[in-house]
């Protein structure tokens, strides 16, 4: 599977930017991904202080291609750059070897608060 990954440093946000991404995903971004054609799932992760990132699987090198191409070129603009207050640092593609369901099962959320 073709994976990407897209991170933003914390480092130098502001106060409250972890409650503030938070928020952004729940209220808006989940919703925005839920059923994108071409994508298998995508993840939220950070480390408070550290970094926020994107972590997307498509189903084809094009449909990542495609949106890596787009995202590229309003990164800086993005919801998440305004958030954070810069543009990522990293747009990395990848290939995703393998997932795992464990036996407490998948569970797609806008949140997990």
């Amino acid at each position: 599977m073709h994976g990407l990954t897209v991170r933003w440093s914390l480092e130098a946000a502001p106060d409250g930017v972890e409650r503030s991404l938070a928020s952004y995903v729940e209220e808006s971004s989940h919703a925005r991904f839920t059923g994108r054609p071409g994508l298998r799932f995508k993840t939220w992760r950070m480390r408070p202080g550290e970094w926020f990132e994107g972590c997307y699987v498509f189903d084809s090198h094009e449909a990542r291609q495609q949106f890596q191409d787009e995202f590229s070129a309003t990164a800086a603009g993005s919801p998440g750059s305004a958030i954070v207050g810069s543009a990522p640092v990293l747009i990395e593609p990848c290939e995703v070897v393998g997932v795992a369901e464990g036996a407490a099962g998948f569970l797609a959320a806008a949140s997990y608060a």
